[in-house]
């Protein structure tokens, strides 16, 4: 095999790859022994059939496509190494010759990895990030603890209001014909959750219960269901029960009911220190985003497309498994938001290239200052692996391969590039 590089624009690379005869002949006859079976020839049994008489009945290249899906993956990692470039995207393949008694050659188009040129990244200047908490914020996150704590009471009195569940019945119209799916009953819908279309739930508050009423709304320009897209509708609306929240007294019986303390100011107390803390991390989160924002902006990089799909195709496959998670299909989440494949991953690019240009500065700023993990680092991450998974330390380190152990130290030096970048920035 002899592969030749051609450097392109954009950081894209076109490997010319040629596969020897010889190996292409055992392709062709790997070919031949698997789709064999499955050829007939009067006169032969399934099976039995010489490669000789199938050439010369349906042509050599009968077997061309299954000798290529067999030359291919192998022919262009071997290539892909042999060329020494640091390759970033799936391969873009075209087949240049394919003949029997002739070499095999393909091309195969890549993405290489962008050289990046930094500015300034030692002192940047950043905004200075507030991290204090208000008396509000202790309150909101206090009264979040006494509304998951909150009885339901059924209510007769009086007509819905905001915050109520409203137990209902409906159906919906357009042009007076009850559409597909518009039809519920007993349906528990909280006002102000914002789980109908816009202007639904704000049309129930002051209906009664037993009362029919008429909610009009408009379905978004880009709602899922195309036949209802931007069409005006009438839902008629039964209240048939009204359920409001009873939250607890704020008092010191609240605090000791949710919470190890005594008494209610001991309980804010608490409750304070912990937003301080949470606070603390996320500033220094956005601290540490603001200054990579900024280096990026000093840097010098030019990201191949095919780079960026490749990434995409990572988040995708990322958001897919959290999807999985959480007991949905990508096909079902499709259907639930009216998004396709394309719309998302385009979505996603900015996402996609953002990602990159970090990974590429940071990597940059681990080159220019000589940023290493230690030993000791790396024993501490696989300390951590070792927790998770709830195996020995010596065993995580056993399961890992040298490209494993190198990624794990690679990121190490990542994170200690930031912690380097970020304290050396200035706050304004």
């Amino acid at each position: 095999m002899s592969v030749k590089v051609e450097n392109l624009e954009k950081n894209m690379a076109k490997l010319t790859v040629e596969v020897s005869a010889d190996e292409v002949e055992k392709a062709l006859q790997a070919a031949y022994m698997k789709e064999k079976n499955r050829i007939s020839v009067p006169g032969f049994r399934k099976g039995k059939v010489p490669r000789a008489m199938i050439e010369k009945m349906y042509g050599p290249s009968i077997f061309y496509d299954e000798a290529v899906n067999r030359m291919i993956p192998d022919a262009y990692a071997n290539a892909a190494e042999e060329s020494g470039l640091d390759i970033v995207s799936q391969p873009s393949i075209d087949i240049v010759q394919i003949e029997k008694g002739k070499p095999f050659i393909f091309t195969a188009e890549v993405a290489v990895k962008p050289e990046v040129e930094l500015g300034q990244y030692k002192g940047v200047e950043i905004e200075k990030i507030d991290a204090s908490v208000s008396d509000d914020e202790v309150m909101a996150e206090i009264n979040k603890e006494r509304e998951s704590n909150a009885r339901e009471l059924t209510v007769d009195d009086r007509a819905v209001q905001s915050g109520d569940t409203a137990v209902i019945d409906f159906e919906g119209f357009v042009d007076g014909v009850p559409f597909e799916g518009g039809k519920g009953e007993n349906y528990p819908l909280t006002i102000g959750s914002e789980t109908f279309i816009p202007g639904f739930e704000d049309q129930l508050i002051g209906a009664e219960i037993g009362k029919e009423i008429d909610v009009n709304v408009i379905f978004p320009a880009a709602y899922h269901a195309e036949e209802l897209a931007g069409k005006p509708a009438v839902f008629k609306v039964t209240v048939k029960e009204i359920k409001a929240k009873e939250l607890p007294e704020l008092d010191d019986d609240f605090a000791q009911d949710v919470s190890e303390f005594d008494t209610l100011e001991d309980y804010k107390a608490d409750v304070r220190k912990t937003l301080e803390g949470k606070k603390a991390l996320e500033a220094k989160r956005q601290k540490e985003d603001a200054v990579v924002d900024k280096i990026i902006e000093g840097a010098k990089m030019e990201i191949p497309e095919p780079m960026i799909e490749t990434q995409c195709r990572q988040m995708m496959d990322e958001f897919a498994n959290r999807m999985q998670q959480q007991g949905l299909t990508m096909e079902q989440y499709f259907q639930f938001t009216g998004m396709d494949k394309d719309k998302l991953e385009e979505q996603m690019k900015p996402s996609a290239k953002k990602r990159i240009e970090t990974r590429l500065v940071l990597e940059a700023v681990v080159k220019a200052e000589g940023i290493e993990a230690t030993e000791e680092e790396y024993k501490e991450e696989l300390k951590k692996m070792a927790e998770m998974y709830q195996m020995e330390e010596a065993k995580v380190e056993e399961l890992l391969g040298e490209y494993e152990s190198n990624t794990i130290k690679e990121d190490i030096a990542i994170q200690k590039a930031v912690d380097f970048v970020a304290e050396q920035a200035k706050e304004i």
